[in-house]
């Protein structure tokens, strides 16, 4: 099985707010996960929803501020082991090209 997450983490503040996004996605470090960060949010990748999970809270535990925001978007795909690289290897297959613009 293969677990494919959306995850954002932000406090909720004026200004800057990379050195908490940072927090949160070094908090993933401590699991078996693996992740990429994009300017909408993280996709991670794990083997169960527990550790998905985990890694989910912990990132939203290690942000600071009055106010923390977290949404995570969970692909739970219980009959396959397709990753996220596969998701995206299907989408340029059907394009004739990689999904992007220059």
């Amino acid at each position: 099985m293969t677990v494919v997450a959306l995850l954002s983490v932000a406090p909720v503040t004026e200004g800057s707010m990379a050195g908490e996004v940072a927090k949160a996605v070094d908090a993933l470090e401590e699991f078996d996960v693996s992740y990429e960060t994009n300017p909408m949010g993280t996709v991670i990748e794990a083997r169960s929803t527990e550790e998905l999970f985990a890694a989910a809270r912990a990132a939203h535990e290690a942000v600071d501020g009055d106010r923390v925001s977290t949404v995570l978007k969970i692909d739970d795909k219980r009959a396959s082991d397709e990753g996220a690289g596969e998701k995206v290897t299907a989408v340029e297959r059907e394009l004739g090209r990689e999904p992007r613009s220059d």
